[in-house]
């Protein structure tokens, strides 16, 4: 049975830890994804318990937890054996920043935290605001790249991100494309849109620089010739959390002020 507010959760996604971390529930984190980082000290304080396919359904169900928060369609059949397991289980779907401040709204709602979760989402909202109120002079065409192998980019948060930085997404058309498999693009796409900065984040993996500037063609586009090329944490970054909209906002619009001669 499922008790109201939730006593005992299991988080299988980073940004749902972060954010109960951030209301200040974390005594009801009983398990969490074995990708977990925010905040640091979850790594000593809370078994893990899944990669973010895969989960150990035996050590799950002794954990008697009251739910599981999931994410997205990545996360469907892991979802779906938990509930077979006769598990409770919320999957999240928040693609975008309003998505986010949603997706905060309603863990403080099912965790009867509704002031802390309101207090949070109207700081976010004030970090938001100030960093769209320095404005570069130019606009800097950027390309960010989630992924290397194939190319994909225009996931929506981060395209909202480099908005609201002052910069401009040559691919913000794909951010309105669900499946990462539709927003795949080819080399040539690029390089037609030869952007001022590339921005990559590579999730689990380093960032190859090297890779990037000997890819046919790419040296002229504007971003390797000037060696405007960046990295992000994937944690900072590709986290639908608060960690995107604090962190990842401020790294993205340091980028885009230096590109402009200084923040």
């Amino acid at each position: 049975m499922l008790k109201c507010p939730p006593e005992r959760i299991i988080c299988l996604s980073n940004e749902t830890v972060e954010t109960i971390y951030l209301l200040g529930e974390e005594k009801r984190i009983v398990g969490v994804t074995g990708f977990a980082v925010r905040p640091m000290q979850v790594r000593r304080e809370k078994p893990r318990i899944s990669s973010f396919k895969s989960a150990n359904i035996a050590e799950i169900l002794n954990l008697k937890p009251d739910i599981i928060f999931t994410f997205s369609d990545v996360q469907a059949e892991l979802s779906c054996d938990l509930i077979r397991a006769g598990l409770n289980v919320f999957c999240f779907n928040q693609r975008s920043i309003a998505g986010i401040l949603s997706m905060i709204t309603m863990i403080g709602a099912m965790l009867h935290c509704w002031e802390k979760a309101e207090g949070l989402t109207n700081e976010i909202k004030k970090n938001i605001q100030k960093c769209s109120s320095t404005k570069p002079i130019r606009s800097p065409k950027v390309y960010f790249e989630e992924w290397d192998e194939p190319l994909i980019s225009g996931i929506r948060w981060v395209s909202e991100i480099i908005e609201i930085a002052g910069g401009k997404d040559i691919f913000s058309k794909k951010s309105l494309l669900y499946k990462a498999e539709n927003r795949c693009i080819g080399l040539d796409e690029v390089i037609r849109e030869n952007p001022d900065i590339i921005i990559a984040s590579w999730c689990g993996k380093k960032v190859d620089f090297s890779k990037i500037s000997s890819r046919d063609g790419w040296q002229n586009i504007n971003a390797v010739k000037f060696q405007n090329i960046y990295e992000i944490n994937s944690m900072e970054i590709l986290q639908p959390g608060p960690a995107a909209l604090t962190d990842g906002l401020a790294r993205v619009r340091n980028i885009i002020l230096g590109f402009q001669g200084g923040v």
